[in-house]
């Protein structure tokens, strides 16, 4: 049934996400999976019911036989991310989490789009390619995706323009290794730098450090306040949810397995991928500068060996 998504995991994040995409143009039929059944039965009635006061997809909770057919399985299951720790933390804990996941979900829904939130986010990926033999571009983690928004959002404030009027992408890990763009960013058609200059707004070297801070830590200060980060990522699955869904071919950054990048072989990290009903296509690999370029290589060679001990 095209239209038909599954939420596995019925935590903060994946009922923040269930809430958006039972809202998603595209989502016809969602269905809530959990370990924990009354929790997601619960959670898959309240959206339900939200649901009501305007056109909006069928929400039930299910097990995993009530995925076969569906276009899109968006994973959010395992430990989240607690105060003091990093994404790279969770990595062994996940894995196995994702793997019992993987299991159940693979023989029911077989040709599904697999798009991953749990964190070792740019892991498991390659965990779905690698141990169970998934395309490449049929297992996605939502990878840089939402820090690009980030960066948008944080650039858009300070020019004073519209977010969609700043084209600036995040690539690399969804982490404290990951990549600003900057040398690729534009607004107007010309680099974001002298867009930046000509309206009497310029970004100089430290004040595009300080951003680049913020917007890397992002969810480690929304997390240090209200103990989760749930609705930029749940916005970010939506999105990336609607582009396959509807098969809009949109460019995102997302993080895909990669037999090589920049001479780092067997990694995952997040480029500019179109996403479609099918997946993701084969990674984009902008032009970035050097430093840039030093810092993606040095990104996947980080991934390269959380890969290699998570799946050991």
């Amino acid at each position: 049934m095209r239209g038909k998504v599954g939420i596995v995991g019925a935590g903060q994040v994946g009922a923040a996400s269930g809430f958006l995409l039972a809202q998603t143009s595209g989502v016809d039929e969602l269905i809530l999976l959990d370990q924990d059944a009354a929790r997601a039965a619960s959670e898959a009635s309240d959206i339900s019911h939200a649901a009501a006061f305007g056109p909006a997809a069928q929400v039930a909770s299910g097990d995993y036989a009530d995925l076969a057919g569906a276009q899109l399985v968006v994973i959010t299951a395992g430990a989240s991310l607690k105060p003091g720790q990093t994404r790279l933390d969770l990595l062994a804990a996940n894995v196995k989490v994702v793997s019992a996941v993987l299991e159940q979900v693979l023989p029911v829904a077989p040709d599904a789009v697999l798009l991953f939130a749990t964190n070792p986010v740019d892991v498991m990926p390659a965990l779905a390619v690698r141990r169970f033999g998934v395309p490449p571009g049929r297992a996605i983690g939502t990878g840089c995706a939402l820090d690009s928004a980030r960066f948008r959002d944080r650039l858009a404030r300070y020019l004073g323009i519209a977010t969609g009027s700043v084209h600036a992408y995040v690539l690399g890990e969804h982490g404290d290794s990951e990549v600003l763009h900057w040398s690729g960013a534009q607004a107007a058609g010309m680099p974001l730098l002298r867009f930046a200059e000509q309206i009497g707004r310029p970004l100089p070297a430290e004040m595009r450090t300080a951003m680049a801070s913020e917007v890397r830590t992002s969810a480690y200060r929304i997390k240090e306040g209200k103990g989760v980060s749930n609705f930029g990522i749940a916005g970010s699955i939506a999105r990336l949810a609607r582009s396959i869904v509807n098969d809009e071919q949109a460019v995102f950054s997302v993080s895909t397995f990669m037999e090589e990048l920049l001479g780092v072989t067997e990694t995952c990290v997040s480029l500019p991928h179109l996403l479609g009903a099918r997946g993701a296509s084969h990674p984009l690999l902008p032009d970035t500068d050097a430093a840039e370029t030093e810092a993606l290589r040095q990104s996947a060679a980080l991934l390269q060996e959380a890969i290699r001990a998570g799946l050991a």
